[in-house]
């Protein structure tokens, strides 16, 4: 029989003494227990039981209630929970998506780069991916304009705040104009917005979800960022006319709606202000870890790389200047006992060899500084990484 210590719980898997900064989870310190043990125990001191039957398939009622209570004082915009669809987080909602909102064959656009799992979720439904340039100010809408002279795509899907893996935040101007087209051309906006709660320091535009009463908009958002992944938990923001075709498809419609225990036990955590609280502490803890990583980056990268520095999310985006292949480079960096991300997972076409990704999200500040440290010592080992 197996020891206890040989027996996988959790999808992070690293060796000892390797420091990761290619994970973008929140870190074991970070995981809120006597939070949700409060809030457990909370929902289970009364009688109440509906949220062990099968659910609504928008999602348990009280709950979307205190989300949408949640959402108005922190998106400071008027939320209802009629336009509140729950969801099994992020990576449920997206293939949910799919299901009900393409076919096989059928394009959709992304950004270039854009979160590499998601690319994961559309090859699984067979979907024809382009992709559309960001820079500093998000998604080029100009390009967009140019493909969609060709195009006619099912949706777009955008990290619009804090973009995985780039960090870049799309402005105000280029988000009234993207969801202009969409009216104007007929295509859905599929806004992955898990990172603008998580802001450290000049605000975030409004969410795309401010823009919902155009019919085009699906804002997409998780406690995976906010309270824990393991909850699966999360939520879909968008017009009655679009959440409705999930709530009929045949998997709601055999199993229920999504997560009514969990979502029993996050509206506890709402409801007395607890999430408030703890996001509060989230934020303050991942400005010092953000803070952390640009002075190492700055310290021991400097001539090295290149990047615009994020004030939101988990992530730095890095462009080696010599132009080298960060494939590469993560071989070496194995080997010195810390990793990243490199920047061709990233890409729907192929490119970016010359970039990465550090995530400052799961490793407290002094372990960020030792990483960025030995990922300098790759780079400057002979031969040049080319």
């Amino acid at each position: 029989m197996n020891g206890t210590n040989s027996i996988r719980t959790i999808q992070a898997d690293f060796s000892p003494g390797m420091i990761d900064l290619a994970i973008g989870h929140p870190s074991p310190s970070l995981l809120p227990l006597q939070l949700v043990r409060r809030s457990t125990e909370q929902q289970l001191a009364t009688d109440f039981t509906p949220y062990l039957q099968y659910g609504y398939e928008p999602g348990d009622g009280h709950f979307r209630v205190a989300l949408a209570e949640f959402l108005r004082r922190h998106y400071c915009l008027p939320v209802s929970e009629e336009e509140l669809f729950v969801s099994g987080g992020v990576s449920q909602a997206l293939d949910l998506l799919c299901t009900v909102y393409t076919k096989p064959g059928d394009t959709i656009l992304v950004e270039e780069p854009t979160y590499f799992l998601a690319l994961r979720i559309f090859a699984d439904h067979g979907l024809r991916v382009i992709s559309v340039p960001i820079d500093e100010q998000g998604l080029v809408v100009e390009t967009l304009e140019e493909r969609l002279k060709e195009l006619r795509p099912a949706f777009l899907y955008t990290v619009p705040a804090h973009q995985n893996p780039s960090g870049a935040t799309l402005s105000a101007d280029r988000r009234r104009r993207l969801v202009d087209l969409s009216r104007d051309k007929g295509f859905l906006i599929v806004a992955d917005e898990v990172y603008h709660l998580l802001t450290y320091e000049a605000q975030a535009p409004a969410p795309l979800a401010a823009f919902i009463s155009a019919d085009t908009v699906l804002s997409l958002g998780s406690f995976s960022k906010i309270l824990a992944p393991g909850l699966r938990l999360g939520w879909i923001q968008t017009c009655p006319r679009l959440w409705r075709p999930l709530a009929e498809c045949g998997m709601l419609d055999s199993g229920g709606g999504l997560n009514p225990f969990t979502s029993a036990l996050v509206r506890s955590a709402l409801e007395t202000g607890a999430l408030d609280a703890h996001l509060g502490q989230l934020r303050r803890e991942y400005g010092r870890r953000l803070q952390a990583m640009k002075t190492a980056i700055d310290g021991e990268l400097s001539g090295k790389v290149e990047y615009s520095p994020p004030n939101g999310g988990f992530f730095f985006w890095l462009r080696l200047i010599d132009g080298g292949d960060s494939g590469a480079l993560l071989t070496r960096a194995k080997e010195k006992k810390t990793s990243f991300v490199p920047g061709s997972a990233f890409s729907a076409v192929g490119q970016l060899q010359d970039r990465l990704r550090l995530s400052f999200s799961y490793h407290p500040p002094e372990v960020l500084q030792e990483g960025v440290r030995r990922l300098q010592e790759s780079l400057s080992e002979n031969p040049p990484i080319l």
